[in-house]
């Protein structure tokens, strides 16, 4: 695969972290789209920090929002119309995109992230939690985004091993188990690189 989308079942589930790991596994470039919030940095400076890639592999934002909230949202309290038209994929491969929170997350009024994967046409992965409520969250996701023709490559999880969800949600959901990256009490380049060898194989991301 030369191309990858990065979403979730929710908000702050380690959706980032994942990504920069996937992004420095890959050697890939590294694009989020739409960056609303900037109190605690752009996820892109966490990548860049966390995925070992060169500097010019962390490619710029289409919109650059301050608000912690729905891009939708966070646009229109900044005075900005986000136009869908300009978030055409960039030509750098490989390549890692991150969506915003879940598949469903507005990016306008009228245009969810779901419907931009579509367009897009690239596998997603979904990164989901091992915690109480991942079975739901994560075979709803998956159903928003087969509804919309969305290719989904597997799920990654993050957490704490939980067995019997994480196989539940396979099993249901009629999708692959590509690994599952555990919290991390010294979060940095190495760490992170290294749990993620330890949690993913070459073959996942084939």
């Amino acid at each position: 695969m030369t191309a990858f989308v990065v979403t979730g079942t929710d908000t702050g589930i380690g959706k980032t972290v994942f990504a920069a790991a996937l992004t420095g596994a890959l050697n890939a470039h590294y694009w989020k789209p739409v960056q609303a919030g900037l109190d605690d940095g752009a996820d892109r400076d966490h990548v860049a920090a966390l995925s070992g890639v060169p500097a010019e592999h962390v490619l710029p934002e289409a919109y650059r929002l301050n608000t912690p909230c729905s891009p939708h949202r966070a646009a229109e309290l900044d005075g900005v119309v986000i136009d869908p038209a300009n978030l055409a994929l960039p030509p750098q491969r490989p390549l890692v995109i991150e969506g915003a929170g879940g598949a469903l997350v507005p990016v306008t009024r009228s245009t969810t992230y779901a419907d931009i994967f579509a367009w897009w046409n690239l596998p997603v992965i979904v990164v989901a939690r091992t915690a109480l409520g991942t079975i739901n969250h994560s075979l709803l996701t998956l159903e928003a985004l087969r509804s919309r023709g969305v290719p989904v490559h597997g799920v990654a999880f993050v957490g704490d091993a939980n067995e019997d969800s994480e196989a539940t949600i396979c099993a249901m959901g009629e999708v692959k188990r590509l690994g599952r990256l555990p919290m991390l009490q010294r979060l940095d380049q190495q760490s992170l690189a290294i749990a993620f060898a330890q949690g993913f194989g070459p073959e996942a991301f084939r």
